[in-house]
């Protein structure tokens, strides 16, 4: 296992067999995001996306909290001293071009929910494809509870998890939703014991990293674009995403194991 961690603090990075876990280290501080977490995060994410060798992602937070969102006492201290337009501008720095790599990055990103995920850090939860939750953890979007709308791509991914009635009931009347009720709204993909989380996720995130890479980028891609798109468009790109990967070496080997009876080793290409 290669360790590419840029710095030990606060957010971590390692390679190994297609892999790129990114862990977020300020436990001392529930892994809330100071300027500093904010850029390397940014870093790290976009990293993993434009890396070629990593077939899939594993994001997690180190202590009893996997993220709590914007550090807020460094928020005050900027309130206090920064002009507001300087403030702000983390969201589209920040808070937007992180959501924006999780969500449209060409390879499955699995979050590993080891604790409380509140607000910004709720968001980032909600960006990656799949959630693995400790049966400890929890959720809560926070936003509103301290008089502000919504970032990290909130909007756009929370409902298109639990709908949009209760996207809205949970933005609107902030509250926590443990483990057990985040799996019946669809948030948690699966709940484990806390002590397995990470075992778990690993697990996971290794077979999507063995699997078909280049089909999980354009189901990706279709679903998103469905989201926004009438049926007749969805349905002509669903068409050019099945030419891209009915086109590959991946489908071509799968069909020959296939009539082979033999085992298939996806290669993203």
């Amino acid at each position: 296992m290669t360790d590419l961690t840029t710095t030990p603090e606060p957010v971590g990075y390692a390679d190994a067999d297609g892999i790129a876990t990114i862990t977020l280290q300020r436990p001392e501080a529930m892994n809330s995001l100071d300027g500093a977490t904010k850029d390397a995060l940014r870093a790290a994410v976009e990293r993993a996306a434009a890396d070629d060798a990593t077939r899939a992602v594993l994001l997690t937070g180190t202590g009893r909290a996997f993220c709590v969102g914007q550090d807020l006492r460094e928020h005050v201290t900027a309130l206090r001293d920064r002009p507001l337009e300087q403030v702000w501008a983390t969201v589209e720095e920040h808070y937007a071009p992180i959501a924006t790599a999780l969500v449209s990055m060409p390879k499955p990103v699995v979050a590993a929910v080891n604790g409380v995920a509140a607000g910004a850090g709720a968001s980032l939860a909600f960006a990656c494809d799949l959630r693995v939750v400790a049966d400890t953890a929890s959720f809560n979007t926070a936003f509103a509870g301290i008089g502000l709308s919504c970032d990290t791509g909130a909007s756009w991914t929370l409902p298109r998890l639990v709908g949009r009635a209760r996207a809205l009931d949970l933005l609107y009347r902030p509250r926590n939703v443990d483990a057990a009720e985040a799996e019946r709204l669809g948030i948690a993909s699966m709940v484990v014991p806390a002590d397995r989380l990470l075992e778990e996720a690993r697990e996971l995130t290794r077979a999507l990293a063995a699997g078909p890479t280049l089909a999980y980028a354009g189901i990706r891609a279709s679903v998103e674009y469905a989201a926004t798109h009438t049926l007749a468009e969805s349905l002509a790109f669903e068409a050019t995403q099945m030419a891209r990967t009915g086109s590959s070496e991946d489908h071509r080997d799968a069909v020959d194991a296939f009539v082979a009876k033999k085992p298939t080793r996806f290669h993203g290409r």
